[in-house]
């Protein structure tokens, strides 16, 4: 004879099923209703320096030549990463740059404890503290390199934070940012980021 369980449903209706039918519809509820169950969010960025959309400040603008800047890496935040992640890696990119497009900052093995950075983490000391490497930039100097664009059409500033699967990329501090986006895109778990715009 085969064994079966009855469930009772919302309308107060009992419906016979299979036991193992029962069983997996008991841990359904189990993982729906549960003490311990939570809703996951979705990987998001955010910064106190500038939202998505808006114009980047004069603080995290380029020093050198007509640029006349801080060149302040921005403060970032970031939550609900993917489960199994190991580090975090960040980068700049514009898109808008003529060529390939040009690497304003690219870090890595920032440890998987961290959920921000404050504003200027790069030239402070406080990612190297972390334990975190920079790549060398467009600008060809190591860490942070802020908006320069030529006169003309603002360009988009693309800032990214990766969740990562290895705490090691075995990247150098000093490497190009290129290398470092082609070793973090082989460790990604998932990615978050924010769209700036900045001209002269």
């Amino acid at each position: 004879m085969r064994t079966r369980c009855q469930v009772v449903s919302n309308a107060s209706a009992l419906r016979r099923l299979p036991f193992f039918s029962c069983a997996m519809l008991g841990l359904a509820l189990l993982a729906a209703h549960g003490p311990h169950a939570v809703a996951e969010g979705a990987f998001a960025l955010t910064s106190a320096s500038f939202h998505t959309g808006g114009t980047v400040q004069a603080a995290q603008v380029f020093n050198q030549g007509d640029c006349k800047g801080a060149n302040r890496s921005p403060q970032l935040s970031w939550h609900d990463a993917p489960p199994g992640t190991r580090s975090f890696a960040i980068t700049m990119f514009d898109q808008d740059a003529p060529g390939r497009g040009w690497w304003h900052w690219s870090v890595a093995g920032i440890p998987a404890t961290v959920g921000s950075l404050p504003e200027n983490a790069s030239s402070s000391g406080f990612l190297s503290k972390l334990g975190a490497v920079e790549a060398r930039n467009d600008f060809d100097t190591d860490g942070y390199g802020g908006p320069c664009p030529p006169p003309g059409k603002p360009h988009r500033y693309i800032i990214t934070v990766y969740a990562l699967s290895s705490a090691d990329l075995r990247l150098a501090q000093g490497r190009p940012a290129l290398m470092f986006d082609h070793e973090i895109s082989t460790a990604t778990l998932g990615s978050a980021r924010l769209v700036v715009n900045y001209g002269r």
